[in-house]
């Protein structure tokens, strides 16, 4: 799950809503898996709420490295 969520924040930031609508996950879990991600700074909130979620450096590096493997 976090795997597709970072892999479409990398065409660029969308809401929680939005990231539902697209992973076909539930809500509850996007959210679960956004915290996580947040935490390992992978991603990013970006303005206010409705936040924005978006791919910190870091998290680009890793998904350049993910797909190199």
């Amino acid at each position: 799950a976090r795997t597709r969520i970072v892999l479409i924040l990398e065409k660029g930031a969308l809401n929680t809503k939005a990231l539902v609508q697209q992973t076909r996950l539930s809500y509850s879990s996007v959210r679960y898996h956004l915290r996580l991600l947040e935490i390992e700074k992978i991603i990013s909130r970006k303005g206010s709420k409705p936040f924005s979620w978006e791919l910190t450096g870091v998290g680009q590096q890793r998904l350049t490295n993910l797909q190199k493997s």
